[in-house]
């Protein structure tokens, strides 16, 4: 199964991938690749990108990006699409065109590959875990910098859905914000009254089967349930049910994520899809 995600707008593409070369072979008006110069300018090379493990594929149009910017008639054919599964020692992708290009390009364009399938692959292990269930594995803002689009698309890919983009997109009201506010009603009274058109939601944060109760009194139509007990998150939707969505947070691993799905909750919140990654093993292999 193929799950479908939308790629972030162009522009931002463009604009992680001007950062990833800049930062490997510097600016326009520099030296650029050094050791690609040794290659002749009009050489003609070829290349196999390989997968090292069982995988799900993520970040083909990043990848694709990178050489096209700095070859521009390079030629890539693609073995599988983001989102498919990926299996270990799998033929990804053929490319052919200008051997400097090649050269250069290809730690840029394989970090965002690896990077964004290591995040695809864990998030399908994770919806595979509550296949079943009514939950859905959501991610969070702990996103690496300049890259939070990429990486929740990555998510989406491999069967997770996307929490808030950031913080001007939908509100969550956490432990501070209530404590500053003065409590759960005078944090859901403000929240209501600075909600644009544009947000998507309001969200409250509860420790306690009393403060859910207090939040519902308030209008949440969205809580979250913040280190709760298996016991306390099912007596949490049994009262919230056809009120508020729930979503569960707080310490959760894939080794406890079935038994907090099948509480009854409607999300489950996890960092780690996108803050504890490991890149996916891929190999480059050149015939110039």
């Amino acid at each position: 199964m193929v799950f479908a995600a939308s790629l972030p707008p162009a522009e931002e593409i463009e604009r992680n991938v001007s950062a990833a070369l800049a930062e490997d072979i510097g600016d326009e008006s520099g030296p650029g690749d050094l050791t690609a110069s040794l290659i002749p300018a009009d050489r003609i090379g070829r290349a196999t990108v390989i997968s090292r493990e069982d995988a799900v594929l993520c970040g083909t149009t990043w990848f694709d990006r990178v050489f096209r910017r700095l070859d521009p008639q390079v030629r890539l054919s693609w073995k599988a699409a983001d989102g498919e599964r990926i299996a270990k020692d799998q033929l990804l992708c053929e490319i052919e065109g200008s051997a400097r290009a090649l050269l250069s390009a290809e730690r840029s364009a394989l970090n965002f590959l690896q990077l964004l399938s290591g995040v695809a692959t864990k998030a399908r292990q994770h919806a595979d875990v509550v296949a079943g269930t009514k939950a859905v594995v959501v991610d969070t803002r702990k996103t690496i910098p300049g890259l939070r689009l990429a990486q929740k698309y990555a998510v989406k890919c491999g069967g997770g859905d996307n929490h808030r983009i950031g913080l001007y997109d939908a509100i969550l009201i956490k432990e501070n914000h209530i404590m500053a506010a003065g409590g759960i009603a005078q944090a859901m009274a403000a929240a209501k009254a600075a909600a644009g058109p544009g947000c998507k939601f309001i969200q409250i944060e509860v420790e306690s089967l009393a403060e859910l109760q207090e939040a519902l009194a308030a209008g949440a139509k969205m809580v979250l349930l913040d280190n709760m007990s298996l016991a306390d998150m099912r007596e949490a939707c049994r009262l919230a049910d056809g009120q508020a969505i729930t979503e569960a947070s707080g310490g959760i691993s894939l080794e406890t994520l079935r038994a907090i799905a099948e509480t009854g909750v409607d999300r489950i919140s996890i960092g780690g899809l996108t803050k504890d990654v490991r890149a996916l093993d891929l190999s480059m292999r050149f015939a110039v």
